[in-house]
This record gives C-alpha cells, sequence and structure tokens, in this order.
C-alpha cells in the first residue's frame, strides 16, 4: 500500500506477464489530471462517488456503479462527496479482451466499444468486484481465468455497442458430457496442482468458456469450485489421519493455512481444528 493525500491510499498490482493491472484505492483530496490509458478500464465504486469528465460531459459514479473506458478515452476526475470515493479500478489491455472474446465466440467476436462511461448495473459489479481480489490476491490460475472471462463477457453483452460479442459456442449434449468427464478427470489426478484453464480446456478438446459452460452443466459448478471441492476433501481425510492442519492444507493443494482455514468454515460450517478434534474423539 502506498500512502499519498492526508486520508487517501492506493495498492496497485501488476501481471508481470500480460498487460492486466488492477487497483484498489480511497481517494478525498487527489484530483486526476485528464489522462487516458492504452487498455480497456473498468472500474466499480465501493463508497462514495466519484466525478469525472469523459468525451466532453460530465459524470458521476456512486456506489455501486461501474466504470467503463475504451482505450485512448480522455478522462479526469475527483471526488464528488466530502468523505472522499473508494473503488476498485482493472486496466486490461486490448489483447487480453480480444483473446478472451476469441475464446467465448470461437474467434467470430470484435473488440467492443463502450459508449456509456457509468452504467447502474448490479450484474456488472459483482463480476468485477469477484474479479478484483483473484486478480491481486494469491488466487488459483484457475479461478483468475474463470473470473476474468465472466467479467469481459459480461461487460460486452450489457454494456457495449457496435462491435459486440458473437454468441457463445454451445457444445451439443454428448460432447458436451465428454469435455466435462475429461476436465473432471484431470481435476482429480492433478487436484493439488495449479492447472490452467487451457489445461483443461486441452484436455477437454473445446474452448475454455465451451468447457466451462459444459462443466457448469454437468456437475452443477465451475472448474475451480471442483477442485476447490476435491481439496477439502483430501484435507479432510488428512486430518481424521490426525495430520496437523497446516500440513493437511499444504499437501492438499492450498494456497496457505489461512486460504485452507476460509473455504473449510464457508462448505463444512465448522473449523478445521473442531473437525480435528471431533475426529481424534472418534
Amino acid at each position: 500500500m502506498s500512502r499519498q493525500l492526508e486520508g487517501d491510499w492506493v495498492r496497485y498490482w501488476r501481471d508481470p506477464h500480460r498487460p492486466l493491472e488492477a487497483m484498489h484505492a480511497h481517494f478525498v483530496r487527489h484530483t486526476f489530471h485528464p489522462h487516458s490509458h492504452d487498455a480497456y478500464s473498468f472500474a466499480v465504486t465501493e463508497t462514495g462517488a466519484q466525478r469525472f469528465t469523459c468525451r466532453g460531459a460530465g459524470h458521476t459514479s456512486a456506489a455501486g456503479m461501474v466504470m467503463a473506458f475504451n482505450p485512448d478515452d480522455p478522462h479526469d476526475g475527483e471526488s464528488a462527496v466530502e468523505l472522499g470515493f473508494t473503488y476498485r479500478i482493472m486496466h486490461i489491455g486490448p489483447d487480453v479482451v480480444r483473446a478472451v472474446l476469441d475464446d467465448v465466440t470461437d474467434g467470430r467476436g470484435a473488440l467492443p466499444l463502450f459508449d456509456r462511461p457509468v452504467v447502474d448495473d448490479p450484474v456488472l459489479a459483482r463480476a468485477l468486484r469477484r474479479l478484483h481480489p483473484a486478480l491481486v490476491g494469491d488466487a488459483d490460475p484457475l479461478v483468475r481465468e474463470e473470473r476474468l472471462t465472466a467479467a469481459v463477457e459480461a461487460m460486452v453483452r450489457r454494456n457495449a455497442a457496435g462491435a459486440r460479442a458473437g454468441g457463445a459456442r454451445v457444445l451439443p449434449p454428448g460432447a458436451q458430457a465428454r469435455a466435462a468427464r475429461r476436465a473432471r478427470d484431470l481435476l482429480v489426478a492433478d487436484h493439488d496442482r495449479q492447472l490452467t484453464a487451457q489445461e483443461l480446456a486441452d484436455a477437454a478438446g473445446c474452448s475454455r468458456f465451451a468447457l466451462y459452460r459444459a462443466f457448469r452443466t454437468e456437475y452443477g459448478m465451475a472448474p475451480s469450485d471442483f477442485q476447490r471441492l476435491l481439496r477439502l476433501r483430501r484435507a479432510r481425510a488428512l486430518l481424521v489421519e490426525g495430520r496437523p492442519a497446516a500440513e493437511a492444507a499444504t499437501v492438499a493443494g492450498f494456497a496457505d493455512q489461512a486460504h485452507f482455514h476460509r473455504w473449510f468454515v464457508r462448505c463444512f460450517g465448522v473449523t478445521p481444528g473442531a473437525f480435528s478434534r471431533a475426529a481424534s474423539r472418534a
């Protein structure tokens, strides 16, 4: 976190391998000079309100609203309220957006154009709020790619003008079941490894997006959710054997014990420690 003007704070992250950046910030006194980015910029305002000028008009983004800037869109910005505003913004390079849309549409998509810098759309806001922590945290590559695809697709389908994403490719029922089963087999075999969405798609013989839809249809959850469930089951078995929670988390493939603890409670309703004590008494 970097400190700026009094009351202002910023956390910034950058992908070392591709044009993908994210910022979480709170600004009270900071004023943005007119500028632009060479990437698409998608943001969600969390608290307060920000006002800015873009494409010759004034706009205000209040809590829950989404901002969308095309590459090279000049804009400025400042707080519209006394207590400032907090927002999460992601800068996604055109090549990344194109790759996502090509995967979703089997190459039939085109780069989008956003003609409304501010939209009030809870679905988009939720997609961006889910994407941001996956980018800046220690999320598995599978989680990160699923949320990136979901956010970009939602932005284009719900807010783009002119060039829109074409229809998403859907596999026939038989091919869908086979693709999902192949991906499931790989997840079961390598649940403790950081698999990528592309590895799963290669194993399934289809695009990443087609696999995602097929897997959800066949198994009722995303591949990343199924991967996490397999890890939790493995960790439970290790706890029953008497292994410490930290060891169980590592062996099962979790990034750290805190991540393991959080998901164990979310899925099973008890802490790993409470589960271990009950298992030892049994």
